[in-house]
């Protein structure tokens, strides 16, 4: 069973999709402000959190750069209806998506299973030998998918699973573009919807990534209008 944590300030919320989750067989916590969340996750990590962005003491954004200091777990926000900068920067900042508050709970559930699937894909003990759990050598770049492990000219980066599909899926084919629409395909499930704006904010983060072990980094190469591609360095 997994744990689920839901951090929001609006008790309505807070009770109506715990509700929904325990029903789907989560477990889930909540919180009433990212300090609460925070002081709770340093004592012990949930499977996923789902944070509200506005909240008193310390908001969404806070919690996950604190977070994302000791752990790659996927995170959703639950963000205002017009406040796109909110979900761009959550992106930005390591979110795994982003769902637009009023929402339907259904959706929610939908994108917190694909991405707890994408994480259990990693955590796998037994997997089979296919093309997207091989080790990938690309020259300054090495990422083994068993382990969820990437290093670029020997230095590790830690990604979130989001961004490390993304990557693979990029990798994997040196020199070949792929489309925002293929790479939706690989990061995210063909019931869930997710824009453009969306990869381009992981692929942004993936480069910022990279590009702490080494300014130079370059081997992401956008074609505007039409996609990414992997130029093996």
């Amino acid at each position: 069973m997994s744990r689920i944590a839901l951090v929001d300030d609006d008790r309505n919320i807070l009770t109506s999709v715990s509700m929904t989750l325990e029903a789907e067989g989560f477990e889930v916590e909540t919180y009433n402000d990212g300090q609460q969340a925070f002081d709770a996750f340093s004592k012990r990590l949930p499977d996923m959190a789902v944070l509200d962005i506005k909240m008193p003491r310390m908001d969404g954004m806070d919690l996950l750069q604190r977070l994302r200091q000791k752990s790659q777990m996927p995170v959703i926000f639950l963000t205002s209806k017009d406040d796109e900068i909110d979900e761009v920067l959550g992106l930005r900042m390591g979110a795994d998506d982003y769902v637009k508050k009023p929402f339907s709970q259904r959706l929610l559930v939908e994108r917190i299973r694909a991405l707890l699937r994408r994480q259990d894909a990693f955590n796998g003990d037994v997997v089979a030998d296919t093309e997207e759990t091989k080790v990938i050598e690309r020259g300054q770049l090495r990422m083994d998918p068993l382990r969820h492990s990437v290093s670029w000219k020997g230095l590790d980066v830690s990604l979130t699973v989001t961004e490390f599909l993304l990557l693979q899926a990029l990798a994997q084919r040196p020199g070949f573009v792929k489309s925002r629409d293929q790479l939706m395909d690989v990061a995210y499930d063909d019931q869930v919807y997710v824009d453009d704006r969306t990869i381009d904010s992981h692929i942004k983060r993936l480069r910022k990534k990279l590009r702490m072990v080494d300014p130079e980094f370059s081997a992401i190469e956008t074609l505007y209008g039409i996609g990414y591609r992997y130029n093996e360095e």
